[in-house]
C-alpha cells in the first residue's frame, strides 16, 4: 500500500456497509488459505517482490494501525511510505505461515484503519487478496456490487495508487455489471479485470478488450 501523499479520512454514512463487504472479503480469503502447503506460502505474488505470505502479513498490518500509530511510522520512516509498509508488515508476518494466518484470522472483524476512506481498505482487500489467489490457482466469484463499489473509487482517485491516472482518457465498460466510467478509446472486460488492470496488475490486461487496452499496457508499464 503506496501512497504519494498524506491521505484523508472519509467515513460517510455508507461506512458501516462498505465494513461488512470488508469482513466478508477477509473471511472469504482466509478460508481460501486455509489449506495452503508451506511451499505454496513462498509463491510470489502479484504484488512486487512479495510472496504470498507477506501480502497477507500486509492486509493484517493495514488492519491494525489507526492514524496514530500511521502518522508515529511516518515519522520514524522519515516520510518513507514504501519503508513503513515494509516495517509495519514485518510486524504481523510472524514465525510460520500458520502464524500469519492466524494472525490474520484475528483482524477479519477489525475496523481499524490508516487515515484512508473506507472504500480503500475495501480495494486493498479485494486487490491484494487477488495478489495472493491468482499465482496460487484459487478463484473467488466477488459479488458484483463489491467490486462495482471499488471501481467507482478508483477511477476517481489517486490516493492509494495511480488508478485515476492510468484510466485517464479511456471509456471503461464491464461486461459483467453495471460498471462504465470515462470518454475515449473503449476497455471492456469483466469488473474484476478492470479492477486489477487499474490497480496496475498487467497480468489482467489479457481479459480486457477495445481499442484503448494498448495505452492502458502502456500505462501500467508493460509496453
Amino acid at each position: 500500500m503506496t501512497t504519494d501523499s498524506t491521505p484523508v479520512v472519509e467515513n460517510g454514512p455508507g461506512a458501516g456497509g462498505t465494513w461488512s463487504l470488508i469482513r466478508s472479503e477477509r473471511a472469504a480469503l482466509a478460508a481460501d488459505l486455509s489449506r495452503l502447503s508451506d511451499a505454496q506460502w513462498s509463491t510470489p505474488s502479484l504484488c512486487s517482490e512479495l510472496t504470498v505470505r507477506e501480502v497477507l502479513a500486509h492486509l493484517t498490518a493495514a488492519a491494525s494501525l489507526n492514524a496514530v500509530r500511521w502518522m508515529a511510522g511516518v515519522i520514524r520512516c522519515r516520510f518513507d511510505f514504501d519503508r513503513q509498509v515494509a516495517m509495519r508488515l514485518a510486524e504481523h508476518l510472524g514465525a510460520s505461515p500458520a502464524e500469519t494466518l492466524q494472525r490474520f484470522r484475528s483482524i477479519v472483524p477489525s475496523t481499524t484503519k490508516p487515515p484512508l476512506p473506507v472504500v480503500a481498505m475495501l480495494g486493498e482487500s479485494i486487490v491484494h487478496a487477488e495478489d495472493i489467489r491468482r499465482p496460487l490457482g484459487i478463484h473467488r466469484d466477488h459479488p458484483i456490487e463489491t467490486v462495482t463499489r471499488v471501481a467507482d473509487h478508483y477511477r476517481s482517485s489517486d490516493l492509494v495508487l495511480p488508478a485515476k491516472r492510468r484510466v485517464r482518457g479511456l471509456r471503461l465498460v464491464a461486461s459483467d455489471g453495471p460498471f462504465t466510467a470515462g470518454a475515449g478509446p473503449l476497455v471492456s472486460g469483466t469488473t474484476m479485470a478492470l479492477v486489477m488492470a487499474m490497480a496496475g496488475r498487467a497480468s489482467y490486461l489479457g481479459e480486457l478488450e477495445g481499442e484503448g487496452v494498448g495505452l492502458l499496457r502502456e500505462r501500467c508499464g508493460t509496453a
